[in-house]
C-alpha cells in the first residue's frame, strides 16, 4: 500500500499539470450537470415494509387521482371578536377560500370550513383545506405567493390568518454560517502551518471535490429522487474530512522536508504514510456511511451513500491533488523562516503533545478515569431520549406554520394537528360497507380517540378510507398507544397512516435496526484495522472509545434540542422529540470519523513502535509529530459542523450541532486522553496479534516500513526534479 502510494504520489507532483487539469475538467463537467439539471429534489420520507408506507401505497392504488402524495395546506382563520360565523367574517373567510381556489392551475380542491363543519365549537376559528396535484417541492414561487396573498386578504378585512401544511416547505439551503465555519478553518490552517500556501491547500482541494460531489448529487437529484438535504450533507461531510485529509498529507510534506529530504521524495513518502492513513480512515467512514443502507429507509441510505461517495472523492483528491499542487507550490509550503533553513536537529525537542503524552503516561489511572466518567456524565440526559418526526409544532413561534398549529390546538384539540388516517381493504370482504362501519364503531370505542369520521369509498367501492383525530398531540405516548390500539383490535386489512403513524413505524424500524446495523459496520471496521495496526486490542479500544463519543454526544443533543438547555445560544427556539433518523445516523458518521482521528494518531505510535521504540516512547513519538496535527485537524471539523447549526431545515440543525460535539469528544477526551492512558496500561499487549491472525492478515505497511529500503533509489530523480521545480 505504502508503495503504490507512494508512486502515485510522485507521478501527481511529477505531472502537476495534468493532474490539475483533470480535476478542474471534472469540476466543469459535473457544474454543467447541476445547471442543467431539470427536476429538483424530494423532501418526501418513504420507509418500505411499515404499515403505514403499506396504506399510503394503498391508497394511492385505490384512490387514483387523489394525489395522495400532494402538497396540502391548511388555512386558518380566527375572528377578532370572537364569533367567525359572524356575516362579515364569513364573508372575508368565503372570499379568501374563493382566491384560494383560483390562485394556482395546481390547485385540486379548497374544503370551504362552512360547508366541512370546520369550525371550532366557540365559533371563534375555523380552516380550510387546500390540497395540491404536486409535491411541495414542485411548487413555484408564484404558487406560495397566491397561498400567502390569499391569507393576506383575509388578514385586510380583519381576521387572523395563518397557513399551516407543507405547501410553504422548501427546499433547505446554506447560509452565512456555513461560510464562517470555513473561514475559522482558513485561521486554524494559517496558524498550523505559519504559512497561507500551505493553509489554502487543504482549502482549495477540499472545495473541488466537495464542488464535484455537491454538483453531481444536484444533477442526479431527480432521477434518483435523493432527499433535499442530501447535498447539504454530503458538504457537512466532504467538507470537513476533505480539509482534514489534506491537512494530514501536508503537514508529513512539511516534516519529510524538515528531515532533509528533497521534495520528490517527501511527496512520495507523505503520501506513502499519511496517504496510507487517509486511505484507511476513508475506508471506515465509507464503510459506516454506506452501512446505512441495511436500513432499508431510502433517505437514510441516499444521505449514507451521497456522503460516503463524497469521502471517497475526498481521499482521492487528497492523494492526487494535493501532490500536484505541492509541486507548483515550491519552497512556499513552508514558513517563511524555514525556508532555504537547514534541517534543525532540535526539531525533536518537546512541545505540548509530547507533555501532554509523558503526564498521561504518568497517571494513566487517573486520565482514564476523568476521562471516562466524564462522557458518562454529558451521556446521561441520553437515557431520556424521545424519537419522532419534526411537525409544525416544532416550528419557532414567529412562523405561520406554528401560530397555525397552536390555532388549531386552541380551536379543536391537539390531536387535529396529526390526525390519523385508516384505510380498510374491503376486496374480499362480502359487504364493504358493514366491514367499514365495523370498523368505525371499533375505533370509536377506543381510548383517546377525539373523532371519528364516516368512511368515504373509492369508486370501486372495495376500499374506504377513515379519519381518526386523537385526542392528544402528535407526538404524545397516548397517541402511539392509540396506534398500536387500532392496529391490535382489527385484521391485516385494516391499516393506519398519516404523518403520526409514519413517526412511530420510522422510530420502530430504526430501533429493530440500530443493533444489526453496529454489529455489521463496526465488525467490518474492526476487521480493517486489524489489518492496519496489526493489533486486536487497539482496534476494540477504538471501537469502544466511539462508543463513549457517540453516546455523549446524543446526551448533548438531547440536553439542548430536547431539554432547552443553552437552546438560545444555538438557535433552538422550540424544543421537542429528537429526529428519528437522528441517532443512527450520528453512529454512522460519528463511527467513521472517530476512527480518522484514530488511525491518524495511533498509525504514526505504530511506524514509531515497528522501528524499535518501546510502546511508551512510541506514544510519545506519536503524540510528538500528530497531536499538533491532529487537535487542529478537530478543529477544523468542528468549525465546518457548527457552521451549520445555522440551517433553516432543523434536521442539518441538529446533525451539525451533534457531529461537532461528538468530535470535541472523541479528538479531545477519547483519543487524546483515554487513548494513550489504555496504551500506557497495555504496554506491549497492545500490538499483540495472534499467530493464526498474523499469518491470515496480509501486511498493509501502513507505517511506510518498505519506503526506507527504496529510498537509496529516488536520489537521482528528486535532485533532477529539484532543478525542474526551482524553475517552474
Amino acid at each position: 500500500m505504502a508503495t503504490f502510494l507512494q508512486r502515485l504520489g510522485q507521478f501527481s507532483f511529477q505531472r502537476r499539470r495534468l493532474v490539475a487539469l483533470i480535476w478542474v475538467a471534472l469540476l466543469a463537467v459535473a457544474g454543467v450537470g447541476a445547471a442543467t439539471a431539470s427536476s429538483s429534489a424530494s423532501t418526501s420520507i418513504t420507509i418500505p415494509g411499515t404499515e403505514a408506507q403499506r396504506a399510503f401505497d394503498l391508497l394511492d392504488e385505490r384512490f387514483p387521482g387523489a394525489s395522495a402524495d400532494g402538497a396540502t395546506a391548511r388555512v386558518v382563520f380566527q375572528a377578532q371578536d370572537g364569533d367567525i360565523t359572524d356575516a362579515t367574517d364569513r364573508a372575508a373567510v368565503e372570499r379568501v377560500v374563493g382566491e384560494l381556489a383560483a390562485g394556482s392551475d395546481h390547485v385540486t380542491s379548497v374544503v370551504d370550513p362552512f360547508q366541512a363543519q370546520a369550525v371550532s365549537a366557540d365559533g371563534s376559528i375555523a380552516y380550510a383545506q387546500v390540497g395540491y396535484d404536486v409535491k411541495s417541492t414542485e411548487l413555484a414561487d408564484a404558487d406560495r405567493d397566491a397561498l400567502e396573498s390569499a391569507a393576506e386578504l383575509g388578514r385586510d378585512a380583519g381576521l387572523t390568518v395563518e397557513i399551516g401544511g407543507d405547501a410553504l416547505t422548501q427546499i433547505p439551503h446554506t447560509g452565512a454560517t456555513e461560510v464562517i465555519g470555513v473561514a475559522v478553518a482558513a485561521v486554524v490552517l494559517v496558524i498550523t502551518f505559519g504559512s497561507l500556501v500551505a493553509a489554502g491547500l487543504p482549502l482549495l482541494t477540499a472545495l473541488v471535490g466537495v464542488g464535484i460531489s455537491v454538483a453531481l448529487i444536484t444533477a442526479l437529484s431527480g432521477p434518483l429522487e435523493l432527499n433535499s438535504t442530501t447535498p447539504i450533507l454530503a458538504m457537512m461531510i466532504g467538507l470537513a474530512v476533505g480539509i482534514d485529509y489534506a491537512l494530514f498529507i501536508v503537514s508529513r510534506y512539511r516534516a519529510e522536508l524538515a528531515e532533509g529530504r528533497d521534495r520528490l521524495t517527501a511527496v512520495g513518502r507523505a503520501v506513502g504514510t499519511a496517504g496510507s492513513a487517509v486511505v484507511f480512515a476513508g475506508l471506515t467512514v465509507v464503510i459506516a456511511l454506506a452501512g446505512l443502507a441495511v436500513v432499508n429507509i431510502p433517505i437514510l441510505t441516499s444521505m449514507g451513500l451521497a456522503a460516503a461517495g463524497a469521502v471517497a472523492l475526498a481521499v482521492l483528491v487528497a492523494l492526487t491533488l494535493i501532490p500536484a499542487l505541492l509541486g507548483f507550490a515550491g519552497d512556499r509550503v513552508l514558513a517563511r523562516k524555514a525556508r532555504g533553513a537547514e534541517p534543525d536537529p532540535a526539531e525533536r525537542k518537546d512541545n505540548l503533545g509530547t507533555r501532554w503524552a509523558r503526564f498521561v503516561l504518568r497517571r494513566p489511572v487517573t486520565v482514564l478515569l476523568v476521562g471516562v466518567l466524564g462522557l458518562g456524565a454529558v451521556a446521561l440526559p441520553a437515557t431520556s431520549l424521545e424519537l419522532g418526526l419534526p411537525d409544525d409544532g416544532s416550528q419557532p413561534t414567529s412562523t405561520t406554520q406554528r401560530r397555525a398549529y397552536d390555532l388549531m390546538s386552541e380551536g379543536f384539540g391537539p390531536g387535529f394537528n396529526g390526525p390519523l388516517v385508516v384505510t380498510v381493504d374491503a376486496r374480499g370482504s362480502a359487504d364493504p360497507q358493514a366491514e367499514a362501519q365495523r370498523v368505525v364503531d371499533t375505533v370509536g370505542g377506543l381510548d383517546d380517540v377525539a373523532l371519528v369520521t364516516p368512511a368515504t369509498f373509492n369508486e370501486a367501492g372495495d376500499t374506504a378510507m377513515i379519519n381518526v383525530i386523537p385526542e392528544s398531540k402528535p407526538n404524545s405516548a397516548e397517541t402511539e398507544e392509540l396506534v398500536n390500539a387500532i392496529r391490535a383490535a382489527n385484521g391485516d386489512e385494516v391499516l393506519v397512516t398519516g404523518q403520526t403513524a409514519m413517526a412511530i413505524d420510522v422510530s420502530q424500524k430504526l430501533d429493530d435496526a440500530l443493533l444489526p446495523y453496529l454489529a455489521l459496520v463496526v465488525g467490518l471496521a474492526v476487521v480493517l484495522l486489524v489489518a492496519v495496526f496489526r493489533s486486536v486490542l487497539v482496534p476494540l479500544k477504538a471501537a469502544l472509545g466511539f462508543l463513549l463519543s457517540v453516546v455523549a454526544a446524543l446526551g448533548a443533543v438531547v440536553a439542548v434540542f430536547q431539554w432547552g438547555w443553552l437552546g438560545g445560544l444555538f438557535g433552538v427556539e422550540e424544543t421537542g422529540p429528537i429526529m428519528s433518523l437522528m441517532p443512527i445516523f450520528m453512529v454512522g458518521v460519528v463511527f467513521g470519523l472517530a476512527m480518522d482521528y484514530e488511525v491518524f494518531l495511533v498509525t504514526r505510535m505504530r511506524e514509531a513502535y515497528v522501528h524499535g521504540e518501546t510502546p511508551n516512547e512510541a506514544v510519545v513519538t506519536g503524540f510528538r509529530h500528530g497531536a499538533r496535527v491532529v487537535a487542529a485537524a478537530a478543529v477544523i471539523m468542528i468549525s465546518v459542523f457548527a457552521g451549520f447549526i445555522g440551517s433553516s431545515e432543523s434536521m442539518v440543525k441538529m446533525i451539525g450541532f451533534g457531529l461537532a460535539v461528538a468530535v470535541l469528544f472523541d479528538a479531545f477526551v477519547v483519543r487524546m486522553a483515554v487513548v494513550p492512558a489504555v496504551l500506557a496500561l497495555l504496554g506491549k499487549a497492545a500490538w499483540w496479534l495472534p499467530k493464526p491472525l498474523e499469518r491470515v492478515i496480509p501486511d498493509v505497511d501502513v507505517e511506510g516500513a518498505r519506503l526506507d529500503r527504496g529510498a537509496a533509489d529516488d536520489g537521482g530523480v528528486a535532485d533532477a526534479d529539484d532543478r525542474l521545480t526551482s524553475r517552474v
